[in-house]
């Protein structure tokens, strides 16, 4: 289970001045306060986290959006009260629209289609997140002088979780507001905006339309929805719901390939399984190919094979069920040669746990069928509910949820030989050979792990080696939901021939920093000779690949936004810069697990002194 995802949904469902306080106040009593006012519960984000939010995302969250399963039971005037009294603001007015629009709207696009360009999750189909020199326009000489050129904030978040994708000179981004924006790449003005049914926090891909004349995106929601939508003007074209489950959502980037959008399909069950009234567990895992040109969908390939069926009743005599969970938080991995799509998946939800769980599974391309398995921890049932007071639909000898929440990469070394790495939440990075049904190659450990440590969103890699950031997160034992700002942290670079240790930055003291750790969540990323690495203290770093420090910028900040919105960095967790056409971003604000929240993506270009 990728804790943290879940918990920020989990997060806008328990959230929360005031339409009807006193109500507002006693359905968050009620419904919410075990989990976010518990000292006991340093996991979970407290009330101040909840606060940066708007009435209106709140409001449509749980309405309509990831946690309508959660409050399905709240009539609508219990929604809105609860909005009010953790949000502390009323309905928001019309917004003034011209705020950051382009001077003149573009009648094609601002660059070459065939220029600089950072394409969905992972730069490609390998998931390498290596962006080569000739579309990164960025050398390792030029970083030091990095200078931000702009901010975008997004309107009522308290976290900034969906990196842009960048072609043609169009920036495409999704946001907490329930929309997809597209900028101008360089300057940060807005081109068009189109609202969608839930927040998009994956990543965007883009491609021309097989057998038209249109240039799409393709993305899905916190709703299972995938989408195409005209790239130059945001008309949607057409809109496929890939899973009916409650609780199904799209965290993890849809990956292109050969006129075929694979769909990685996740879950929130491990949050409202943890209910006692809840019949715990029905989800399972997915992926869903759809014809790119109609969403129609080809085949859907289950992580477990086996439909959940009635095992036992919990201590209240609610009916349980299972197997269940192995969601794919991550984008899957294309490899062409074998015909397969690689996918990582998360622990178990209930008993008995899935021999597919916490494991990399091939399928094949074509049809979907399972070519091969490799599980890298056994028996791992968990859910949210195992951290809370009431631990009824805790499963019965709980897992360390040590799941995969990045996704596996595919590389060819300059030997020839290919290798499928990957990094786990228990601390252990794996290689496996893809041409050998996932024979284990080698395995080393590079942290401690835990539900929010080890390694979380996601690894870069050249021909030579893989680079590994460590989370480790770790919380004050006295009861104050502080971050321990002693603990975790680290980047690792290891040989991919052998797994060895050949570079490595130790953690960076926080000092006297408030809301700081020096845990690295968010996802790697590489051009030659640096490699990026953003932190939970706000800070983004780039390093030598012998472990220099060669540049950082603080995110925790305020900025000037060009959409006129006002702007606050913060703690960087989940995705990972995005480098193109010598101009670098980031995403900066992430309001969770005691981080400071915030709610730009900001631009940085190579300045002069």
């Amino acid at each position: 289970m990728n804790l943290r995802a879940v918990l920020v949904a989990l997060s806008i469902w328990c959230s929360a001045p005031a339409l009807a306080q006193q109500d507002g106040a006693a359905l968050y009593a009620a419904h919410c306060a075990q989990c976010h006012d518990s000292d006991a519960q340093a996991r979970v984000p407290g009330r101040s986290a909840l606060q940066a939010m708007s009435f209106d995302h709140v409001l449509g969250t749980l309405t309509t959006g990831s946690m309508a399963a959660m409050a399905k039971d709240r009539s609508d005037a219990d929604r809105r009260a609860i909005a009010s009294f953790v949000t502390g603001k009323m309905p928001a007015g019309a917004a003034a629209a011209a705020d950051g629009r382009c001077a003149q709207q573009a009648s094609g696009f601002p660059q070459a289609l065939d220029g600089p360009r950072w394409n969905g999750w992972g730069v490609d189909a390998a998931n390498s997140r290596f962006q080569p020199a000739d579309m990164a326009g960025l050398t390792a000489e030029q970083v030091p002088h990095l200078r931000l050129k702009w901010a975008y904030a997004f309107p009522g978040a308290s976290v900034s979780f969906a990196p842009p994708t960048i072609v043609g000179g169009m920036l495409f981004i999704g946001g907490t507001d329930r929309k997809v924006h597209a900028l101008d790449a360089r300057s940060g003005c807005t081109l068009w905006t189109l609202a969608i049914d839930a927040a998009v926090r994956a990543a965007i891909s883009f491609a021309k339309l097989p057998g038209s004349d249109q240039d799409a995106i393709f993305f899905g929601d916190l709703r299972a929805n995938a989408y195409a939508v005209n790239a130059l003007t945001g008309a949607l074209i057409w809109k496929t719901k890939v899973e009916e489950h409650a609780a199904a959502r799209i965290t993890g980037a849809p990956t292109l390939h050969d006129g075929v959008l694979y769909v990685p399909v996740s879950s929130l069950e491990e949050a409202a399984g943890s209910q006692a009234s809840y019949e715990c567990c029905t989800f399972r895992g997915s992926v869903v190919a759809l014809e790119a040109a109609t969403g129609k969908t080809i085949w859907q390939a289950y992580t477990i094979p086996e439909i959940p069926h009635p095992t036992t009743r919990n201590a209240r005599g609610t009916q349980l069920f299972g197997p269940s969970g192995a969601a794919i938080w991550s984008a899957p991995t294309i490899d062409a040669k074998r015909g397969a799509v690689y996918v990582a998946t998360s622990n178990s939800y209930s008993n008995p746990p899935a021999a597919t769980a916490d494991s990399i599974l091939a399928f094949e391309l074509t049809t979907g069928k399972l070519l091969w398995k490799q599980q890298a921890t056994l028996k791992d049932a968990f859910v949210v509910a195992c951290f809370m007071a009431d631990k009824t639909n805790c499963p019965d000898e709980p897992g360390p949820d040590h799941d995969f929440g990045q996704s596996p990469v595919l590389v060819t070394l300059r030997d020839g030989k290919r290798i499928l790495a990957i990094a786990q939440k228990s601390g252990v990075v794996h290689a496996l050979d893809p041409d050998d049904g996932g024979k284990i190659l080698w395995q080393t450990r590079i942290g401690k792990g835990g539900s929010l440590g080890g390694s979380e969103w996601g690894s870069a890699a050249d021909g030579e080696r893989i680079y590994v950031a460590n989370s480790d997160v770790r919380f004050m034992r006295d009861g104050t939901r502080q971050l321990d700002s002693t603990q975790g942290g680290g980047l690792f670079g290891l040989d991919l021939a052998s797994g060895k240790v050949v570079m490595e930055v130790p953690p960076i003291a926080c000092g006297d920093r408030p809301q700081c750790s020096p845990a690295l969540s968010a996802a790697v990323s590489l051009i030659p000779g640096v490699v990026f690495s953003g932190g939970v203290s706000g800070f983004l770093r780039a390093y030598a690949t012998d472990g220099k420090l060669l540049w950082e910028f603080d995110t925790a900040r305020d900025f000037k936004a060009v959409n006129g919105i006002p702007a606050h960095g913060g703690a960087i967790d989940g995705p990972g810069p995005v480098i193109a056409g010598g101009m670098l971003y980031t995403n900066s604000g992430y309001g969770q697990w005691s981080g400071v929240a915030g709610n730009v993506l900001l631009a940085f270009e190579v300045g002069t002194e």
